[in-house]
């Protein structure tokens, strides 16, 4: 039962910020370094990655390989992450946080959520 609540939850979690990257745009293109090429496609291919995933997670034919993606897909973030605390955890107009929170979001929430999907590549 605890694993089937936390896959709806999941899916809901990735559903809303995926359609979030579509609906407040502007919100993300700061977080993305400008190495990593267009920062308007990657925040495209970031939501609807996230919106497929969140899709995948619920159709038990492609739960296993929808969960690996998110897993792919959080690794693919983690240099938005590591950016977002080299420019010091704030973005002018925007997001602010403690650098200790930034540090924590990817030292351990990170994490927890590629093992959160991992959960859902085994076997039920």
């Amino acid at each position: 039962m605890f694993k089937k609540v936390g896959l709806y939850i999941m899916a809901i979690f990735y559903f809303v910020a995926g359609i979030n990257h579509f609906i407040n745009p502007a919100n993300y293109f700061p977080l993305i370094p400008e190495y990593l090429g267009s920062v308007e496609v990657l925040n495209l291919l970031a939501g609807a990655a996230e919106v497929l995933g969140a899709i995948g997670l619920l159709i038990p034919a492609t739960r296993k390989m929808a969960a690996w993606g998110i897993i792919l897909l959080m690794i693919a973030f983690i240099p938005s992450h590591t950016y977002f605390i080299e420019i010091g955890s704030c973005i002018e107009g925007g997001l602010c946080v403690p650098e200790w929170a930034a540090w924590v979001r990817l030292i351990l929430i990170h994490p927890l959520l590629i093992f959160w999907a991992w959960i859902y590549t085994r076997k039920n």
